[in-house]
Parts: C-alpha cells; structure tokens; sequence
C-alpha cells in the first residue's frame, strides 16, 4: 500500500487507477464498460470499490478483483483496498451488449468481417484430407501473431472434429451477455469452438444447415473486438462448412495445408481449388511435416517424400491465372505434437526451434500483409463542375 497521505486519496486518483484495469474477456477497461459500481474514500486512506460483474457466477470474478485491488492500491494515499462484486441487471447487460456493437460498427446479428470496410484480415485454413496437421498450424500461426503484438481470434470450424481448445491450452468457457458471447482467451488469442458447448466429449451430430448456423454464430454473436487476423480452422475437405465460409465470409483467403506425400497433395490441390467456385484468394500453401532433421547430423530426412507442397502450389497457381505461393516448409518435431496436447503451443515454449522458426515465418508473411481492395469503399465521388 502506498504510504498514508496528509490529503489522502483522491477521487479522481482512484478512477484513473480503475480505468487501467480491464475485463479479462471484453479486453476493455472497466470504467468504459459501466462495471465500477461505486467508490468510497474514507478519512484513513482506506477505499471501497463495488465492481458490477457481467454474469452471476463470472469465471473472472477473482481476477477482477485481484487487478482492482493491485491497481487501486497503488495510488498514492491508499491504506487499504477492499472489492465487493454486485451483478449487472438485465437492463445495464443490454446496454452493455449495446455499447459494444457500437464501438466495433456492428449491426447486431451482422458479422464484422464480412463488411466491405473491415480491416480484419480472415484466413480460412484448408486441406484435402485429415491428418495433416492443419489445427497445430492454425494454433502455432495465431499463438505467434499474438506475441507479435496482433489481435488474433481463432474460429474452430472443424465441428465434427474440434480439438483448438485443448491445443491452445483454453480452460474457461464463453460469457454469455444477453445474447452475445464473450470468448475465452488463451495465450492472448480469443477462441470460440463447439467444444465449449459439449458436455462429456459428446460427439456432434449435425447436417449441413446446423453446420451454416453454428458458424454463423460463431462469427455474428461472439464480441471479437477490433481483430487484425481472424483464422478458421476447417474441416478436412470441401463439403458444407468450405461453402459457407465463402458465403459469410466472402473475404477470407484460403491457406491451404499439405504434407510432402503426392497422394495429399493432389486431395489438397482439390481442395484449394474450391476457390475458383467460391471466388476466393488463395493465400497460400503451408507444407507440413516436410522432414526430420536428422538428431546426428542434421541432413533433412523426408519421411514422407519432397516436392508436395511446392505441387500444390504451381498447381493452384496454374488453376487461378496468379502466383500461389509455398510459404513455408514445417519440418517434423515431436515437441509440435506434445505442444498441443498440453495446449502450449511450440513457437512459445520452443520459440528457436526449426519448426517454431518455420511457423513464425510464415505468420510474419501473413499477419502483416495489408488487405486488398476487393468488396471495399474507395470512398470516389464524381468530381463537381
């Protein structure tokens, strides 16, 4: 606590502490978001701050109160510091859900990424088959975007088979605010998956329009903030979820995954190849698994053959009149695998390691490449006589 003061705390003192707390979920402080209840200073130095939570029950409520009492502690005059938690009435939770829609420029039920004016850059990350590594490369590339300082959120669109929670290491479960989701945040990227809404690893049992309306959800209904990259993590293939990307999302680009092997290049070049139906950028191919370094010499092993991932992409080049490039070559390492089991990806534990550096390279081509203009207002007006 800071030393007593002859003036003590003062009032302004306190909420500028509280304006630097933010809510774990919303990202925002908690001054903007209406959560500060009260504050009361008293005569000793003492302060009481009642903190309005969004939901009873909040999975949040101890770290809210832990940075309040950090934050309000270190203002000068400050004794003692003590947190009560009320609970917001339906009518602030409406006007909270209203507030966030304005601040992104949403329309409630309208999903951001799909205007013509969003800055968020989607990747919808693709392949033939099963069994390539597609959902490491999805949470490697988010978890190295977000250390680099961007705002990241992943979309686990492989309903029938979800596994980004578990591989990134999320632990909460969405809030819900009236009917907007606020998504659990792990390693500073925001994730939303099925897996949160099934109890007991219960398989999901859908067809193609409940497939269309849950991700439907997932992009309109989940408060994303202001996202410099949003990556989707795809089925194997090029069946209902594929389409309805491409119908919700028109501006997502396909990063398509491959593994050396001729036999998964060609189902993956199949699958690229969607985008010439669904008029979508391809930008680019990621081969995973392209070999092992060999532990006594460090020579490349190709366990699965050479030359797929640079396959795939002349082919898709061929099929779209443009450049598609190979991004990147992954080589195997069992600390990937393990990574994602214990939901620590590798480019955070093992940054220096040649599959991390591989990943991260391939984040830094797309994390920072600008947006194009398609679907975009130039904001032209004829020019007046």
């Amino acid at each position: 606590m800071s030393a007593p003061s002859a003036t003590g705390p003062t009032l302004d003192a306190v909420q500028a502490a509280l304006a630097t707390v933010d809510d774990p979920e919303i990202r925002k402080p908690i001054t903007d978001l209406g959560m500060v209840k009260s504050v009361d200073i008293a005569p000793s130095g003492q302060v009481s701050v009642a903190v309005y939570l969004t939901v009873a029950g909040c999975p949040m409520r101890d770290t809210i109160t832990k940075n309040v009492t950090a934050a309000v502690a270190a203002v000068d005059g400050v004794t003692g510091v003590t947190v009560e938690l009320d609970v917001m009435s339906d009518t602030q939770r409406k006007d909270l859900q209203g507030r966030l829609r304005s601040a992104s420029g949403a329309v409630e039920r309208e999903i951001p990424f799909a205007l013509p004016g969003s800055l968020t850059r989607v990747y919808a990350v693709a392949s033939g088959k099963g069994g390539v590594g597609k959902s490491s490369v999805t949470v490697n590339l988010a978890a190295a975007m977000a250390r680099s300082g961007l705002a990241v959120g992943v979309v686990d669109a492989d309903i029938y088979g979800h596994s980004v929670p578990r591989m990134l290491g999320v632990e909460g479960r969405p809030t819900q605010v009236e009917d907007m989701i606020l998504p659990p945040v792990a390693n500073d990227v925001k994730v939303i998956s099925i897996g949160m809404f099934v109890a007991n690893n219960q398989p999901v049992v859908w067809r193609g329009p409940m497939l269309h309306r849950a991700l439907q959800q997932f992009l309109g209904d989940v408060y994303w903030g202001d996202l410099d990259v949003l990556l989707m993590d795809l089925p194997p293939g090029t069946g209902d979820i594929a389409i309805s990307v491409a119908q919700l999302v028109p501006p997502a680009e396909l990063l398509v995954v491959t593994t050396p092997q001729q036999a998964a290049a060609e189902v993956a070049e199949r699958a690229g190849t969607i985008a010439l139906q669904t008029h979508q950028q391809i930008a680019g191919v990621v081969e995973n698994m392209s070999y092992l370094p060999c532990p006594h010499c460090g020579d490349r092993i190709e366990v699965f053959g050479s030359g797929g991932g640079q396959a795939v992409a002349d082919g898709l080049s061929r099929s779209m009149g443009a450049p598609v490039p190979l991004l990147g070559e992954i080589p195997l390492d069992t600390r990937l695998r393990e990574g994602g089991d214990s939901g620590r990806p590798l480019v955070l534990d093992h940054p220096d390691a040649p599959a991390a550096l591989a990943l991260t390279k391939v984040a830094d081509a797309l994390g920072h490449r600008a947006r194009g203009l398609a679907g975009r207002s130039l904001g032209l007006s004829p020019a007046g006589r």
